[in-house]
């Protein structure tokens, strides 16, 4: 009898899997299956022993009840919020992310579009290319050295950002329960989210989606910003309220945004989102480097094979799932 295992990968965003496909070369057979939605996947799964998993969810308990066989569900990048943990681990099915495989593009990105605001940059570049070389129409502008920005969530990614926004000369503001002054770096002032949406000049959101975050920029925070600050998002569409979004806009109430990350994705051509001048939109591409594309598609694969091989993952997100020992893993 082939003891062979059988991996899903449920869907990718790059041209082979090749890389999976090495590096489970000697324990399991690849099947990659890169569709749309849950349906396109379930009955191929139905005797799979792990999933690969990049954008398709939710993954519920129906899901976790279809694949019998299944030990661990490895995802891609960082979030999990397409996963029903509670439901993997009564199943008992190990979870893992890859929680570093983008810090520093995220981190890149975000101070890309904090500067493009700042400076107006997407503004004046559709200005010329139209023929018009004015200063005017961008006013006003402000020097971003002595500015303050407010970090929503303080992790790895955002600690990264407030290093790159000190050497700007910015004050750093971050607001975060779960990590202390005395955890922080030494770039970054601890400080109630109330206070950093009003202080702030630039509000930027790191923050993983979770039933508290999600909607938490909604009417009544985007009502405490300066009416001179922007907004930016490199962390989960759902973790603003977009239609409040839209309102703090057309009212003017803060000066506008920048966002990597919507809801929905891709916006429709005709939401209200578009066509702004002040609004600035990226394809959710901050995590994205060639150097970023290959941790990112050697991680998870290689926790499928130390699962697979009888040994405990790295990144494991429900690590309570352990006392079930599902896997077999001592």
């Amino acid at each position: 009898m082939s003891t062979r295992k059988k991996v899903i990968i449920t869907d990718y965003v790059w041209e082979t899997v090749e890389v999976e496909r090495e590096i489970l070369r000697d324990v399991a057979d690849v099947v990659p299956l890169n569709v749309r939605g849950v349906a396109g996947f379930l009955s191929e799964a139905a005797d799979c022993d792990a999933l690969l998993n990049t954008y398709v969810g939710p993954l519920t308990t129906d899901v976790m009840a279809a694949m019998p066989h299944c030990v661990i569900i490895a995802r891609y990048g960082i979030g999990v919020d397409t996963i029903d943990l509670k439901a993997a681990t009564a199943a008992g099915i190990i979870v893992t992310n890859n929680p570093t495989y983008c810090i520093r593009e995220v981190a890149e990105h975000t101070m890309a579009l904090l500067l493009a605001c700042g400076r107006k940059v997407p503004f004046y570049d559709r200005l010329v290319r139209n023929s018009r070389w004015e200063v005017p129409p961008g006013k006003p502008m402000f020097r971003l050295e002595g500015s303050t920005l407010g970090l929503v969530g303080f992790g790895n990614i955002a600690r990264d950002v407030a290093r790159r926004a000190a050497a700007f000369g910015m004050r750093i503001l971050y607001a975060d329960p779960l990590v202390s002054q005395k955890q922080a770096s030494a770039q970054g002032t601890k400080v109630e989210l109330q206070r950093l949406l009003g202080d702030a000049d630039f509000v930027s959101l790191h923050t993983p989606l979770t039933a508290a975050t999600r909607n938490m920029i909604d009417d009544a925070a985007l009502a405490l910003m300066k009416p001179t600050a922007y907004l930016i998002n490199c962390a989960r569409g759902a973790v603003v309220d977009t239609e409040a979004l839209v309102r703090a806009l057309d009212s003017s109430a803060i000066a506008g945004c920048a966002l990597d990350t919507t809801i929905p994705e891709p916006l429709p051509d005709s939401h209200p989102l578009r066509g702004r001048e002040n609004v600035i939109l990226t394809p959710h591409v901050a995590w994205y480097s060639e150097q970023a594309m290959k941790g990112l598609q050697a991680g998870a694969p290689a926790g499928v094979r130390r699962v697979l091989s009888g040994e405990w993952p790295l990144n494991v997100v429900n690590p309570e799932v352990r006392k079930l020992n599902r896997s077999g893993i001592e």
